[in-house]
């Protein structure tokens, strides 16, 4: 079973995640793609650590999500834009590269059996339009990526001003 849970920046995406994944199971995996790109991000990723009680496995991984083990496990990976960083800066802003790889770590994602993957992303292309050549490339890129993730999906929701609004499939 994947999710796709998408929407706004602080519309409420990653707590609704992680209500799904502690309704679906006693001790959930939490994924985070995030790097540690300077003091002020590591006091982010530090303080959504302590948000998380002792019930979560928390395992940090900044791309090659398919070489976890999510065999009867549910879990949140949080979240495709800060994944998506990782691959777009290490490969020069080659789009057609980070799409490729991108879409081969979602396709072993949904291979894997008896998982419940609960993935968190941004909707960056419905905020301001970007200043940049590269960032307009990056929206790009994540939003073919949000795409790709909605038609192996089989539930996808946007959330709005913390409010869920299923698109597709069930809750």
């Amino acid at each position: 079973m994947m999710y796709l849970i998408t929407g706004g920046e602080r519309s409420g995406k990653s707590g609704f995640a992680e209500k799904i994944a502690k309704e679906k199971s006693d001790h959930p995996i939490y994924v985070a793609t995030a790097r540690q790109w300077d003091a002020d991000f590591k006091n982010r990723i530090d303080r959504h650590q302590k948000d998380r009680d002792e019930r979560w496995e928390n395992i940090e991984k900044e791309k090659f999500l398919s070489e976890i083990n999510f065999e009867d496990r549910v879990a949140v990976i949080d979240c495709v834009t800060l994944w998506l960083t990782n691959f777009f800066v290490d490969n020069k802003n080659d789009i057609d590269l980070c799409l490729a790889q991108a879409k081969k770590e979602i396709d072993a994602l949904a291979q894997q059996p008896n998982t419940t993957i609960i993935i968190v992303s941004n909707e960056i292309g419905m905020g301001l339009h970007a200043d940049t050549h590269i960032g307009r490339k990056f929206t790009e890129l994540q939003g073919w990526t949000n795409q790709y993730i909605a038609q192996k999906a089989d539930t996808v929701v946007f959330m709005v001003a913390g409010i869920p609004m299923v698109i597709k499939g069930e809750v």
